[in-house]
């Protein structure tokens, strides 16, 4: 068996070391003064915009969209907005819960396949002084109708163009904005105004067992197709070929070359994923594999997105530590479960705290920490400013030390590196996975 990535995309070397950053919530974009006066043209098209959306979504959600003129500016920033759906959350065990009205998939199809766009990259390579130039496919969705969309960064990596493709057969050049490879997403913008941008929906109000479906471009070939599914997993924790390790959204929607970076989809017509990975066989001898794909949720890059956006730039929780699992063997000699620290960052939150190389964190605050996945999910849901206490097995002692969560800003420009270290874990601490 073989992890594989829908994209081909470049081999790590084992020996690297991995990085994994964490997010932190993205302060709302703020609002423009109000205009006094509106053209008619303007409030014709709004006006239809409205209407196709709320025709087509039903109650499925209450949509956000912040009312300005394109290109309008506050404090010098350019603004652009996203539609994010908002209902209560759906809970297994109560008899009635109002969460809108639920669509068909014909119905979501119909109402997101505008919003939807397949992308081609060309990518130039040198070998031995001749330089190739092939082409690559994948999916991507409208954020805004300014613009803006959002897809893989595995899908434009290495890219020396990309183009953009409509459902109606609209083609723009696109320019990648910025990129935060450790978690597989990229933003770009085209220079289009009223295009049809998704709404975005919580991907933590999601069960096992609910419908979804994708649409994308399999293959690069078959354009705007639709695959329907359900929830397998939630959480499925994987790692990719490139040795990155994800909380994923599994799913049984058909996901093929070419559907990365297209939109994953509940039945109230809301963006609840991205699609970016499935599983695969190896040879023939393998174990049959089929329709075991992948999503990264939406909850989890949507603040990085917003950043890139807004910011040029991804602020995420920082503490400046690197962990990794305690081995089986090691808890044979008393050494208790948890992340076992294998370094600590110069002036970090951690090093000011007094964590030190060797330490075991066995709780934080009152979360029991069984491996270093439990304190990325930890610390990634933290926000800037935010109090821990470290419950530490050090030596065969057991202390406990406080830390401020501090603030990590990481380039989101190609060619440009990362200002600082946030807490990575490092090869040792990998679960079994994968790779191509």
């Amino acid at each position: 068996m073989i992890w594989e990535n829908e994209i081909e995309r470049k081999q790590r070397t084992m020996n690297e070391p991995y990085e994994t950053y964490y997010q932190t919530d993205i302060p709302s974009y703020p609002q423009p003064p109000k205009k006094k006066k509106h053209t008619g043209l303007r409030l014709c098209a709004l006006a239809l915009v409205f209407a196709l959306l709320g025709s087509a979504l039903g109650a499925g959600g209450v949509i956000w969209y912040e009312n300005r003129q394109p290109g309008s500016t506050v404090s010098g920033k350019n603004e652009t907005a996203m539609l994010q759906g908002v209902r209560e959350n759906s809970v297994l065990d109560t008899v009635s819960v109002d969460t809108g009205k639920l669509m068909t998939a014909a119905e979501v199809y119909a109402a997101n396949v505008n919003s939807t766009v397949g992308i081609t990259t060309s990518i130039t390579t040198n070998y031995w002084g001749f330089q190739t130039t092939s082409a690559a496919s994948g999916s991507g969705f409208i954020l805004t109708q300014d613009g803006y969309i959002l897809t893989n960064y595995h899908v434009v990596e290495s890219s020396n163009s990309i183009t953009v493709a409509l459902y109606d057969g609209t083609t723009y050049d696109a320019e990648l904005v910025g990129y935060d490879e450790s978690n597989d997403v990229a933003v770009l913008k085209v220079e289009a105004e009223g295009l049809s941008p998704v709404v975005l929906g919580d991907s933590d109000n999601l069960n096992v067992g609910d419908s979804v479906v994708a649409i994308g471009n399999p293959l690069g070939e078959l354009t705007f197709s639709l695959t329907a599914g359900l929830v397998s997993a939630k959480d499925r924790e994987v790692t990719l070929s490139s040795a990155v390790t994800m909380d994923l959204i599994q799913t049984d929607c058909a996901i093929n070359s070419g559907n990365s970076g297209g939109a994953l989809f509940n039945l109230y017509g809301e963006v609840i994923g991205i699609t970016n990975a499935k599983y695969s066989s190896s040879s023939s001898s393998s174990a049959s594999i089929d329709n075991i794909g992948f999503a990264i949720p939406i909850n989890h890059v949507l603040p990085i997105v917003k950043s890139i956006i807004e910011n040029g730039y991804i602020s995420k929780p920082y503490i400046g530590v690197s962990v990794s699992d305690v081995n089986k063997q090691s808890q044979l000699y008393g050494i208790p479960a948890g992340a076992a620290v294998q370094s600590v960052a110069e002036n970090s939150p951690a090093a000011e705290a007094g964590l030190q190389a060797g330490d075991v964190i066995t709780r934080v605050n009152d979360t029991e920490i069984t491996g270093s996945s439990d304190l990325v999910s930890l610390v990634g849901s933290a926000a800037v400013g935010d109090g821990l206490t470290l419950t530490v097995y050090r030596q065969g002692t057991t202390v406990e030390l406080s830390l401020t969560v501090g603030e990590q800003i990481q380039s989101a420009r190609a060619n440009e590196q990362t200002t600082q270290q946030s807490v990575s874990r490092g090869m040792g601490g990998f679960p079994s996975g994968f790779f191509g």
